[in-house]
């Protein structure tokens, strides 16, 4: 079993940043495909960041790609989304995801999920 916990949410202005954090229960994190999806009101739950267990690699979507970030830091156990340039378009429900297939994650059947951690982008 591995438990998330997101955290660094909230109220930004456009064009500000913020940090998620994403922390893992389990020591192994680095074994498995990490990722973030957002939920804004009304909408599907969308992928918007993805590092890969195989080869490291990320992934974004065009909406994201050049202003959000994916890390983490096996030391910590931690897995962050660093968010530059916000629109009020990246509004909405942020949640981290754990699964040892990059495929799975990617497809949104991830088998460990966050909570979840609101952010706002508002003037």
């Amino acid at each position: 079993q591995v438990q998330l916990v997101e955290s660094g949410g909230g109220l930004v202005q456009p064009g500000g940043s913020l940090r998620l954090s994403c922390a893992a229960s389990r020591s192994t994190l680095d074994y498995y495909a990490v990722g973030w999806f957002r939920q804004a009101p009304g909408k599907e739950r969308e992928e918007i960041s993805c590092l890969s267990n195989s080869d490291g690699g990320t992934y974004y979507p065009k909406s994201v790609k050049g202003r959000f970030t994916i890390s983490r830091d096996n030391a910590k156990n931690t897995v962050f989304l660093q968010m530059n340039s916000l629109k009020p378009e990246d509004t909405g429900v942020y949640y981290c995801a754990a699964d040892g297939r990059e495929q799975t994650l990617r497809n949104g059947r991830s088998e460990y999920w966050g909570q979840g951690t609101q952010v706002t982008v508002s003037p």
